[in-house]
């Protein structure tokens, strides 16, 4: 007889929970405090999981088989798992740094863009902004709909209609009409392992997938780029890149659905301040 883990938590479990988010939280605070032209992915890594050990944890993307760093950091047109090295950060670089932890067995997942100030290069910076911008309110849509949603369907529909309805990308190239949804590469359930089910796709599908109900946790990550879906993985077997050499953004948060409502695991505020353009307050565990 085969037994399979439930995809919902007890709320002691969810509570576990808590710690590894913002251990997670404070590990891309850390990187990102580093930011800045002339310093190389290597070093937000180093920052990353610095913080992680500080805390008493562990980096969970280095119990990815083959995988030796703390974080996934992507530039420019890479749009996910880049692998932080030498490469030296320009002024107006667009930088995502996906980052997780694992605290006492559980685990936390999260994900940042961030644009490299360039004071000579105004419209190419307010170009990234706006992707970043359009990404991180497509992620916001999709926790908002967690408090009201039925089914995974519902968060799905959320975060695309946040996508197509931001329009068409600034400069955008001929035949693109709207802002590029990576369809290879969605969300996904999260706990005693980083990656487990449900998938959640950040557009819609004819499956609506699993109950939104208390227990649920989701690392809910849209990713998306400034012009066509298609990808490729580069020669290192990793990093993720834009066919035509759009720009990317990703952002991520894990989520916790409960009792008495939703709180955001890997925000300090539960998610607060994101959710409030949303009319959704989140409700700290109990």
């Amino acid at each position: 007889m085969v037994f399979r883990r439930s995809i919902y938590k007890s709320p002691a479990q969810l509570r576990a929970m808590v710690e590894p988010g913002l251990i997670t939280a404070a590990a891309l605070d850390a990187a990102r405090a580093l930011i800045r032209p002339g310093v190389t992915t290597a070093e937000l890594d180093a920052a990353a999981d610095a913080l992680i050990v500080a805390r008493g944890a562990e980096s969970n993307f280095k119990l990815v088989r083959g995988y030796r760093h703390a974080t996934c950091i992507s530039v420019n047109d890479q749009v996910v798992h880049g692998i932080p090295g030498d490469r030296v950060l320009e002024a107006g670089d667009i930088v995502s740094i996906d980052c997780g932890a694992q605290y006492e067995g559980w685990n936390g997942d999260s994900a940042i863009t961030v644009v490299v100030p360039d004071p000579s290069r105004p419209d190419l910076v307010a170009r990234r902004e706006e992707l970043s911008r359009v990404t991180e309110a497509s992620m916001w849509a999709g926790i908002a709909a967690m408090a009201t949603a039925r089914s995974l369907g519902d968060v799905s529909a959320a975060i695309e209609d946040r996508i197509l309805g931001a329009g068409v990308p600034p400069e955008a190239a001929d035949g693109i009409d709207h802002y590029g949804i990576l369809r290879e590469y969605v969300g996904h359930g999260i706990g005693r392992k980083m990656h487990e089910a449900p998938s959640l796709f950040n557009y819609r599908t004819s499956d609506q997938g699993p109950e939104v109900r208390p227990g649920l946790v989701l690392a809910i990550e849209p990713m998306v780029t400034a012009g066509g879906e298609e990808t490729f993985v580069e020669d290192d077997d990793w990093t993720v890149t834009t066919a035509d050499g759009s720009d990317g953004s990703h952002w991520e948060h894990s989520v916790a659905v409960h009792e008495n409502g939703i709180w955001v695991l890997t925000a300090p505020d539960g998610g607060a301040a994101g959710l409030e353009p949303y009319g959704v307050v989140p409700t700290p565990l109990g």
